[in-house]
């Protein structure tokens, strides 16, 4: 999931960044209420995750001014206000669950995970498939030809992304855009270094590859028949 993280506790927010990054997710910070209603008004985000004691604009107001845009995108509030009325305003006011800190990030990722199971259409929850290579999205499953493929969770990502645009070449600016977070620096070699790894992980023992580089343009999974 990609994840917008609106905290202005430096340490906190980097905590979360970081955990949620090596558990799978993409996640951007923004540290006042005006920086997270802008990012979340020009980026698709699945989750938001908002304090309510922000810099410039309070969490409610930030929540109620998503809302009044017709931004549905669920918000969980993480907040140090933990009496039961704000609680209540939280939920009236349009968040999806309310987190009170201290917390386990354990219970975070479940809660996330919960969030993720009642959004999800059918098309997003169902496994992907070309020839002999399937990814299970909800369970983080990938094998190719019955043999499990063990990826990092950005090459799980990128493998997603590509199989959802099976046959399409995707340039670099948009794998960039849809599986690292907005800072990315495009001039670096990352992308090519995680396309790399992954086919090899891809390819070991089959006869035939599936991830081409298009010279020039970008990348491409070859949309073959599905083997049964």
């Amino acid at each position: 999931m990609r994840i917008l993280i609106v905290e202005d506790e430096t340490r906190l927010a980097s905590f979360l960044q970081k955990g949620l990054t090596q558990a799978g997710h993409l996640a951007d910070v923004a540290a006042s209420g005006p920086a997270g209603l802008e990012l979340a008004a020009t980026v698709a985000y699945d989750v938001i995750l908002l304090d309510l004691m922000l810099p410039g604009q309070n969490g409610l107001d930030v929540l109620r001014n998503l809302r009044e845009f017709g931004l549905p995108t669920p918000v969980i509030i993480l907040s140090a206000l933990t009496d039961t009325q704000h609680v209540i305003r939280g939920l009236d006011a349009g968040a999806v669950d309310y987190l009170r800190k201290p917390f386990e990030f354990d219970e975070l990722l479940a809660r996330l995970r919960i969030v993720q199971r009642k959004t999800a259409t059918p098309a997003e929850a169902a496994p992907l498939a070309v020839a002999d290579l399937v990814l299970d999205p909800l369970q983080r499953i990938v094998t190719r030809g019955g043999r499990r493929v063990e990826l990092t969770n950005r090459e799980f990502a990128l493998l997603e992304l590509l199989l959802r645009h099976a046959g399409r070449v995707l340039p670099k600016t948009r794998i960039a855009e849809k599986v690292w977070d907005v800072d990315f620096d495009l001039g670096s070699n990352v992308i090519e270094v995680h396309i790399s790894q992954l086919r090899k992980k891809l390819d070991r023992g089959a006869t035939e590859p599936l991830l081409e580089t298009v010279i020039g343009q970008g990348y491409r999974l070859r949309n073959l028949p599905v083997q049964v």
